[in-house]
């Protein structure tokens, strides 16, 4: 294959929401580029982006897919980014290393849900952006309303640089005004037939242009000066105008396709490579230290790993953009996070499954390498000389979907975790973790279709069967007064027996609180629970009732109670215990004698301490729609939420609400049924706070019924 220089290359992202036609987009510009002799279709399964098993079992994009297409002299490397929401990591991670983003429309629904989520990553990234309107052919297309509803959400600087002469089953032909040209199209795409505007569509497509003109020439000061002396642009002016206006986002150009029989795709290539920027005409990228790459071969060498992926008959996959130098063969690098050397042995571009060996890597392409040692998504590989820090790694979305899972066979629960696990190296948007406390391994995504495929493949990949649970709570227990208990513990069998008394006051911990006055404090031991709050131990002891020794035996019997508080098994935190007298016997006393002792003592002075359940409550930010302000407010509601503000973010709403973590399950299902998929949130977690009286009876008596299961 041949090498291509920085200037030569373009990177891509499609994306776009779901069945906005991204695949079908790709297939038509992998085939117009001749990278493949005939065009595939999603329906008859046989796309190059779309080529695994779940893809083909479900016809939709699941992964990205990285594919290339040649137009114009010139590289076009092409990310294909799932359209769902759920799959949001992947459009976050292709635009972090794509110099453009291809947002596919349809023309039939135009701005949809799963639209706005994507566009939302463009700005997070600063991505330049072009808009195509797809599937115009279609009988419910309506690309003005399209257009309209682009610029109501993304605001007026969507620019239309083409428009369709007519829609429906007989859509073939395009008002370019760019070039100030017809284009028709035959039915199977190609390149189209150009003649000039006809009369009838003369006065809107000069209207348009002299928008495309102003906007264009925004892009550059020069530029403006130009436009003002002239009245126009060149057709390489605009061109200027335009990518400039991209890369600083001040324009978003319009163009309108059918990418199922290929009508636009070769202008959309050529608008790509002719107007869209270059790898080295993109803002330099920085590392950790500051320092600034320009993506150019006299950079030092550095690339960045973007996505890592597990294809048959290779194994574990790096795809990788080059930031600066030249790759070749057996070059050595340096992994800033491991400070380790990684050799690079071989290097691929793909089309889809298909893969081409290639000897070289110029900066600003991207392509793959295969059996690295130990190298992550988001990890950095630089030149020795530049080692010190790498690229700042992916920003992706928090998980915000959780759920309990298990192999139904537990003989199969290990194998789970280990190939969970892989599943989280090759999405980390997919996070795994054993809770020790709910006694859990917890899987969290962003969302039920997220989840779901996590299912397929346990069961179709790897034969395992799965089911999942909602995830416990992970409520704490605490007191609100102050209580007195002793606790005498006595055995005697036979020879040497166990003897140890105990007497203890407990208190609620709070800032400022105050010792009492009737016990002398001689030591004090405070400790910082793992799970948050205190434990503070006060030693009280005179005359010699308990020997010192001792002392460390009951603190070890109330720290069993604080790690399984006598209401319903959770931690408890934020006492204060006070060891005042107790009892000892020359003989039998012993350290385990004191530890019961001190266990039990402690638990029944916690059950008379006005003991409470405490919940973790959330805050939460959910943005919606005006409209459905109302739907989301009373849900809300219902889950015990509060409402702590209010406010306008474009034209959606931003709800801020402290919200029980118990009332948060299935949340992400809940509020996208409620508003059509157009709502999102947002959820950290806040304070401990207690629990109403009837939630902690419902509490109470669950955890007696199970523990009456259990025995």
């Amino acid at each position: 294959m041949k090498i291509y220089q920085t200037e030569e290359i373009r990177n891509i992202a499609l994306i776009g929401g779901a069945k906005s036609g991204k695949t079908t987009m790709a297939e038509a510009m992998v085939f117009e580029g001749k990278v493949i002799s005939r065009r595939g279709n999603v329906d008859d399964k046989n796309t190059v982006s779309d080529y695994r098993p779940i893809e083909l079992d479900r016809q939709h994009s699941v992964h990205s897919t990285l594919m290339y297409s040649v137009y114009n002299e010139k590289k076009i490397n092409i990310i294909d980014v799932p359209g769902f929401s759920d799959f949001v990591g992947d459009t976050a991670a292709a635009l972090n290393v794509c110099d453009t983003a291809l947002f596919m429309v349809n023309g039939q629904s135009g701005v949809e849900a799963t639209s706005e989520i994507a566009w939302g990553q463009t700005e997070i990234s600063s991505c330049p952006t072009v808009f195509a309107v797809n599937q115009l052919d279609h009988q419910g297309a309506n690309f003005n309303d399209s257009v309209n509803s682009l610029k109501e959400y993304f605001g007026d600087k969507v620019t239309v640089i083409q428009y369709p002469v007519s829609i429906g089953e007989g859509f073939n032909t395009i008002i370019d005004l760019m070039l100030m040209k017809q284009l028709k199209f035959n039915n199977n795409g190609g390149e189209p037939e150009i003649s000039d505007i006809p009369d009838s569509e003369k006065d809107k497509a000069d209207d348009l242009h002299l928008t495309l003109v102003e906007n264009a020439a925004e892009g550059d000061e020069k530029l403006m000066e130009k436009y003002f002396e002239n009245d126009t642009l060149t057709l390489e002016e605009m061109r200027e105008g335009v990518r400039l206006g991209m890369i600083s986002r001040s324009i978003f150009p319009v163009m309108c396709t059918s990418a199922k029989s290929g009508i636009g795709a070769t202008r959309v290539m050529d608008f790509i490579t002719n107007s869209c920027p270059a790898p080295n005409e993109m803002p330099e990228r920085e590392t950790t230290n500051g320092k600034a790459f320009k993506t150019s071969t006299s950079d030092p060498t550095a690339l960045f790993v973007f996505k890592t992926s597990i294809e048959q008959h290779l194994g574990e996959v790096s795809c990788f953009k080059l930031y600066g130098g030249t790759l070749t063969e057996g070059m050595d690098l340096i992994n800033p996070r491991t400070g380790n050397k990684e050799r690079l042995s071989q290097f691929f571009v793909l089309n889809g499954k298909n893969r081409e060996k290639i000897e070289k890597v110029v900066a600003g392409d991207i392509a793959i390498t295969i059996k690295l040692k130990d190298v992550r998504t988001g990890d950095s590989l630089m030149d020795s000389k530049v080692a010190d820090a790498g690229f700042e790694g992916l920003t992706l979305p928090v998980p915000i979907y959780t759920v309990a899972m298990s192999a139904v066979d537990s003989g199969d629960d290990e194998k789970l975790g280990t190939i969970l696990n892989e599943m989280h190296r090759t999405d980390p948007t997919i996070e795994i973790e054993y809770s020790r406390e709910l006694k859990q391994l917890l899987v969290k995504t962003q969302g039920e279709f997220h989840l779901n495929t996590i299912k397929w493949y346990m069961q179709n990949a790897h034969k395992i069967k799965v089911e999942t649970d909602s995830p416990k709570i992970p409520y704490r227990e605490t007191i609100t007064k102050t209580a007195n208990a002793d606790y005498r513990h006595k055995k005697q069998s036979g020879g040497s027996g166990q003897f140890g008394e105990v007497h203890l006051r407990i208190m609620p911990y709070f800032d400022g609180y105050k010792d009492p006055t009737d016990i002398p404090v001689r030591g004090t031991d405070v400790h910082d629970m793992p799970w948050g709050g205190k434990l503070i131990v006060n030693n009280c002891i005179v005359g010699g009732a308990i020997d010192a020794r001792f002392l460390p035996a009951i603190l070890k019997g109330v720290m069993e109670r604080m790690t399984e508080g006598p209401l319903t098994g959770s931690y408890a935190r934020d006492i204060v215990v006070y060891i005042y007298d107790g009892k000892m016997h020359p003989v039998d006393s012993n350290e385990i004698s004191f530890k019961l002792a001190g266990r039990n003592a402690f638990s029944t002075a916690f059950k008379n301490a006005g003991p409470k359940i405490m919940e973790p409550v959330n805050d939460v930010e959910i943005t919606v729609p005006e409209d459905m302000m109302g739907a989301v407010m009373t849900d809300l509601q219902g889950r015990r939420g509060i409402i702590m503000g209010m406010g306008a973010k474009g034209r959606n709403q931003v709800i801020k609400a402290k919200i029980p973590a118990a009332e948060m399950t299935r949340y992400a299902t809940s509020l996208s049924a409620i508003t059509s998929g157009r709502g999102v949130f947002s959820s950290e977690f806040d304070q401990y706070q207690q629990v109403p009286s009837d939630v902690q009876n419902q509490l109470l008596k669950a955890y007696e019924a199970s523990q009456e299961d259990e025995d």
